[in-house]
């Protein structure tokens, strides 16, 4: 099985992440995605997030009935920090058959041969990435020097939707409309527990 593996902070999941999520999926041919809400992602400071357990609740909600999606709390219930490296390691061991396939736009992608054992992170997945309007030199650049890392690397046309988790909690402070941008279940449940208000 070929699985695609789409971490974030998902703060909340939007559209616009099922929809780049979706897209890999149809480049790549992946069978299933996984999404995976981190804890405290290195790079982001905690008091951002509203809790992990509501941000994993949210990924349920959104993905319920779609057998493309599954989601993973390993993240939430690791104790400190989020690691891609300690991740891919946990997924590795539970789906020892599977093409792991490692998901990510080109911010995170132009970084990865810095983050914390990048070596080990290229054995363990292949990296899929999409470029924002199109295929840089940078980009290209990078393939270059991952491939010769060792890494199997592709970079995938997406096309994003205009939605953003900021422009989402902004929308709920001002008490302005969701619509499209969410699904109504994550919509009601914002709602619900009164996330993002304040």
């Amino acid at each position: 099985m070929k699985l695609g593996i789409l971490g974030g902070t998902f703060n909340p999941l939007h559209a616009g992440h099922l929809h780049v999520a979706g897209e890999f999926a149809r480049l790549l041919e992946l069978d299933r995605v996984l999404l995976i809400p981190t804890r405290v992602p290195p790079h982001k400071r905690a008091q951002q997030l509203v809790p992990g357990r509501q941000r994993l609740k949210m990924c349920r909600l959104a993905t319920e009935g779609n057998p493309l999606f599954a989601v993973s709390g390993v993240e939430i219930r690791r104790r400190g920090k989020s690691y891609t490296v300690d991740t891919l390691a946990y997924l590795r061991r539970k789906y020892p058959r599977d093409r792991l396939f490692l998901l990510m736009g080109e911010d995170m992608f132009l970084t990865l041969d810095s983050w914390r054992r990048a070596s080990e992170i290229i054995k363990m997945a292949a990296i899929a990435a999409a470029p924002r309007g199109g295929s840089s030199v940078k980009m290209q650049a990078q393939k270059e020097r991952l491939e010769a890392m060792g890494a199997s690397v592709w970079l995938c046309p997406i096309t994003f939707l205009p939605v953003s988790s900021t422009e989402i909690r902004r929308r709920v402070r001002a008490g302005e409309s969701l619509e499209g941008l969410l699904s109504p279940d994550v919509a009601a449940y914002i709602k619900k527990k009164r996330l993002y208000e304040g």
